[in-house]
């Protein structure tokens, strides 16, 4: 995550720094620092925390302590910019939130997505309603079994650990897309769904599917598959209106398409060399006082909510 997605950004965004990192392994710590030219690094993440040279915290750990090391931070009174998901379940993020606003401190989940061009195009065409009024969306997301191999590599094993990640792959991955259609659809009316383990290869789930009725009458279906074959993987959306239909992926480099009277018209943007950026751009001018939260802490502990409606059993 921070190696690429997001830390060195940090550097090139106007009216930000990246000062300290920590790590518990403190040669690694030391590591990154030197190689993205950080001025200090710890090994406790107090000693960051309550640094006087720091005055804004990024946590990029695993969801198992983003509660924790969110309220050490506003009990520090800095603000904090909190990785995705928000946390473990819905509950630990009220927490946050509360913890947030009793301290009057702003508190932002990287719902990074949301900031960036595709997405932002997507929200717009919706906005003039390019495919008329949005009647439902559709997502699929198939990928293939972990193998064994695979899980005994900590950084894949951790998120399908539920002590750790709260779930498996859909807790990993699905905070984006669900945050997105929030973000395009606006206040929930009513969500369910069903997760359960099929491939018994580990705890957590690995198919889970779920439904989401927003106020605005739009519905949505998903299913996150994490045991189909390589041949049928697969990451398409649909948001179908009375009018056409707008297609595109959340995770890989494609074009989105929109469809009207049956003619396609397709938009094309770059790949993004730290996929982060415009979401920090945005979160810093809010820090500073100088634009909008993107993504507030009610917005992340709504998007906890539905990955606990698609779960709970």
């Amino acid at each position: 995550m921070t190696e690429v997605k997001s830390g060195p950004a940090f550097n090139k965004v106007k009216n930000s720094e990246l000062v300290a990192v920590m790590r518990r392994d403190g040669e690694k710590a030391k590591d990154y620092a030197l190689r993205h030219n950080v001025p200090k690094w710890y090994t406790d993440a107090g000693s960051l925390i309550n640094d006087p040279g720091v005055n804004a915290v990024y946590i990029a750990t695993p969801p198992s302590s983003h509660e924790e090391y969110t309220i050490a931070v506003l009990e520090a009174g800095k603000p904090v910019y909190v990785e995705k998901p928000m946390s473990v379940d819905a509950a630990s993020a009220n927490r946050m939130v509360k913890a947030a606003k009793g301290k009057n401190i702003k508190l932002t989940v990287a719902h990074y997505r949301r900031a960036q061009p595709l997405f932002k195009k997507i929200k717009q065409l919706l906005s003039e309603k390019i495919i008329g009024e949005v009647r439902f969306a559709r997502s699929e997301l198939y990928k293939q079994l972990l193998s064994k191999e695979e899980l005994t590599v900590p950084k894949t094993a951790w998120r399908v650990d539920t002590a750790i990640a709260g779930g498996g792959l859909f807790h990993d991955l699905s905070p984006h897309q669900l945050d997105l259609m929030y973000y395009f659809f606006g206040d929930v009316s009513k969500a369910s769904g069903i997760a359960i383990n099929q491939a018994g290869l580990y705890v957590a789930d690995d198919i889970v599917t779920g439904n989401i009725l927003f106020k605005n009458s739009v519905v949505f279906d998903g299913l996150w598959c994490f045991n189909a074959s390589a041949a049928d993987e697969k990451d398409n959306c649909d948001i179908v209106g009375d009018n056409g239909k707008i297609s595109f992926s959340f995770f890989e480099h494609r074009p989105v398409t929109v469809t009207v009277n049956g003619k396609t018209d397709s938009f094309s943007f770059e790949p993004l060399q730290h996929v982060q950026q415009p979401m920090i751009e945005e979160v810093v001018k809010y820090f500073l006082d100088e634009g909008p939260d993107p993504c507030s802490a009610d917005e992340g502990a709504i998007v906890m909510k539905l990955i606990d409606d698609f779960t709970t059993k």
